[in-house]
């Protein structure tokens, strides 16, 4: 080891030793400070003794003489410094722990990697006692009532934004502990999480290299088989959290998903709805080649010039030609027609939310990226290679991830 990582290693091991002897020392005298009345009913215990007590904090294992004793009307006995410092029955794991425990393991790729972190930063946790916590504060988090604030200072003109969209993860099937003998286990199940990015307009920025970010965004993710319009309310509500009823202008932009469009039209229904660009572009691609099969240079020929209608406020004329296209009386083949037939349709249920040019000159997105990357940020922790979950674990570490990117874990301590 280099002499200086060496010194370095000694004085930190002393400072947190120091730190952790303050801290019983100060916790200590709390103890000793309270008086023996319940916080809870305010009716004065009997019976009142000093218990060992111990904690494991971030900085250690602290071991406290905790006062006890017993409260009459409710027949039970009551720790007095569990109950002034908001701590389970058993609960060993201090608040500031828990929460530096969330952080880690909400970022990070597994419980394992969480349990290396944790050492490195000097609180050795083993993985499974890191999945423990997480299923006990992951039940709390389901818990949680989270509240509709209001404005409490002038604040400037904003819209706001939301995208919603689906990604899938892995779930243990009902084959999963099945023997080799089973045949055609089904070991996996596939399942849709549903997610959603919420921000104001006006939190857009860019980097110094040129690349768009928003300064602050909020998520709502639902563990798999959560129903469409219970979604739409788990949004709307986050977005009423975030000043959604305050907005001048509200702009929604998706993808062409069915059960999006439904929770748009139940939630948002005078929001100016927008799909995705770069789906709109991927539905005149499957009729390029539909007429002119993948990659021919006469597709690419037919698509540019529809392209650049729809992203320049001529998209009544590219449904128009469309429209034209499937009317023609031209020989094709029935699956040619039937797939330019399946894209006309998917054009003509979108043609009120094709309006690039009007959302490009009010500042709006035209893609829904935010809400993407979102996705992208949660499968580098729920699908990884070789995470296959059990519904519980799946969602308890789903609504954790969930505070922690809305800066909402406080709550859990509250």
């Amino acid at each position: 080891m280099n002499r200086l990582q060496q010194i370095e290693q000694e004085v930190l091991a002393r400072g947190r030793e120091w730190t952790r002897l303050q801290l019983e020392k100060q916790l200590q005298k709390e103890c000793d400070g309270l008086a023996p009345v319940s916080a809870k009913t305010g009716r004065k215990l009997s019976r009142v003794r000093r218990r060992p007590m111990e904690l494991d904090s971030v900085v250690g294992t602290l071991k406290l003489r905790a006062p006890r004793g017993f409260e009459k009307q409710a027949g039970q006995w009551i720790s007095l410094a569990r109950e002034a410092w908001g701590l389970a029955d058993y609960q060993r794991k201090t608040p500031e722990l828990q929460a530096r425990l969330t952080q880690t393991v909400t970022a990070v790729g597994s419980y394992l990697e969480a349990e290396k972190l944790a050492t490195t930063w000097g609180t050795p946790v083993s993985d499974g006692s890191i999945h423990q916590q997480v299923q006990k504060l992951g039940r709390r988090a389901q818990e949680l009532e989270l509240a509709i604030g209001s404005a409490t200072t002038a604040e400037p003109a904003f819209s706001m934004v939301v995208m919603m969209d689906g990604w899938m993860a892995r779930e243990r099937g009902p084959d999963w502990g099945a023997g080799p003998r089973k045949r055609d286990p089904q070991r996996v199940d596939w399942r849709e999480i549903k997610s959603a990015v919420i921000y104001r307009l006006e939190q857009r920025a860019q980097n110094a290299a040129g690349r768009g970010l928003l300064l602050e965004k909020y998520v709502v993710a639902a563990p798999p088989e959560t129903p469409p319009l219970e979604f739409g309310q788990q949004v709307h509500h986050e977005a009423m959290r975030r000043g959604l009823a305050r907005a001048r202008v509200v702009y929604l932009v998706m993808d062409g998903a069915v059960w999006i469009w439904d929770v748009a039209n139940d939630r948002f229904k005078d929001a100016l709805k927008t799909l995705d660009f770069h789906h709109a572009r991927e539905h005149l691609q499957a009729v390029a080649e539909a007429l002119y099969g993948p990659d021919a240079p006469e597709g690419r020929a037919w698509l540019d010039p529809l392209l650049h209608q729809l992203r320049h406020g001529k998209e009544a004329l590219v449904v128009r030609g469309l429209e034209e296209l499937l009317q023609s009386r031209t020989q094709r083949s029935p699956q040619t027609t039937a797939a330019i037939a399946r894209e006309v349709s998917y054009f003509q249920d979108h043609r009120d939310h094709l309006h690039y040019r009007q959302m490009e000159k009010a500042g709006a997105p035209l893609g829904s990226g935010a809400v993407e990357s979102l996705g992208k940020q949660l499968q580098r922790r729920l699908r990884g290679c070789g995470q296959f979950w059990s519904r519980p674990g799946l969602t308890h570490l789903l609504r954790l991830s969930v505070l922690v990117k809305n800066k909402d874990d406080p709550l859990l301590w509250n």
